[in-house]
């Protein structure tokens, strides 16, 4: 589970969300219809009359200059102090309201509240979104572009590990940062968890339900492996053998995994789904549920 890459986490005085990460997209509170795209699909405010929109300025004027992003908060000097010793109760004893309360604090003030970590992970919602578009596109049989290494002619009758390789080069290309190699590692753990359920899915042709579960398991994934860097190692040290270590961070993983398929079950049943165009903000919409899951059991 990658526990040799854990740390302690960044420290206080940096930003709670690193200046490279993508902002995610508002959350979407119409129940159901499709949003502002990943693919430009129409966006949600089209031909509502609730919601004005801008005429254009007069000739001569300069549009209007975007809204600058909002400020990162800095992080505060030992951030991750109340999520640690939750934690490390929580690795002595495997009590599961001990690693809730840990979640709680990793959210609260490990990075400033729900809201705040939602930003934290635009680049989950960011990838997942190219993530799905990749599939989709390779699935309808849509000609590569060039130079890509998800070229269905050149990767028919490879065997599945070759494919997930291209996918992820393809969706996440390496670019230096701990966050790229986190995203590849999870896209390929969300690809191995399908096969494992769907073990004669063809990976250059997935049907709508199998690439929805592929993003809901990268989603869920990406923010375990986010949380063992930061706060794996806390979990390490403090189990009474390697073997409950390894224990503790499973049963870590497997209940963020269920946080996560929750939030995105409870979208479902208003309508919210995984549609070209508005996956990135699907996404966003499920983590925000799940922090703010997350958030109230520091409460």
């Amino acid at each position: 589970m990658g526990t040799s890459q854990s740390s302690g986490g960044p420290g206080g005085g940096v930003p709670m969300v690193p200046p490279w990460t993508p902002p995610p997209p508002p959350a979407d509170t119409d129940g159901g219809t499709p949003g502002a795209g990943d693919d430009g699909e129409t966006p949600a405010d089209a031909g509502n009359p609730e919601i004005s929109t801008p005429a254009p300025p007069a000739s001569g004027t300069a549009s209007p200059s975007p809204p600058p992003p909002a400020p990162s908060l800095v992080a505060p000097s030992g951030r991750f102090k109340g999520a640690r010793l939750s934690l490390g109760d929580y690795a002595r004893t495997g009590d599961r309201s001990d690693l809730q309360r840990g979640l709680g604090r990793y959210v609260g003030s490990g990075y400033g509240g729900s809201r705040s970590a939602v930003r934290r992970f635009g680049g989950t919602a960011a990838t997942a979104s190219n993530l799905g578009n990749a599939l989709a596109s390779v699935a309808a049989g849509q000609p590569a572009a060039p130079g890509s290494a998800l070229d269905p002619t050149l990767l028919a009758g490879r065997a599945a590990d070759e494919i997930m390789d291209a996918v992820v080069e393809a969706v996440r290309p390496v670019d230096g940062s701990q966050d790229a190699e986190a995203e590849r590692a999870s896209i390929r753990d969300a690809l191995t968890e399908l096969l494992t359920q769907f073990p004669d899915a063809d990976l250059l042709n997935l049907n709508p339900d199998q690439r929805n579960l592929v993003i809901e398991r990268f989603a869920a994934i990406d923010v375990f492996r986010r949380f063992e860097l930061d706060l794996g190692k806390t979990i390490v040290e403090k189990a009474p053998t390697a073997a409950a270590a390894l224990a503790r961070l499973k049963q870590a993983r497997d209940y963020i995994k269920e946080a996560v398929a929750a939030s995105f079950r409870r979208l479902r049943e208003t309508g919210r789904t995984l549609t070209a165009g508005r996956i990135n903000q699907v996404v966003g919409d499920a983590l925000r549920g799940t922090f703010e899951v997350f958030e109230g059991y520091a409460q």
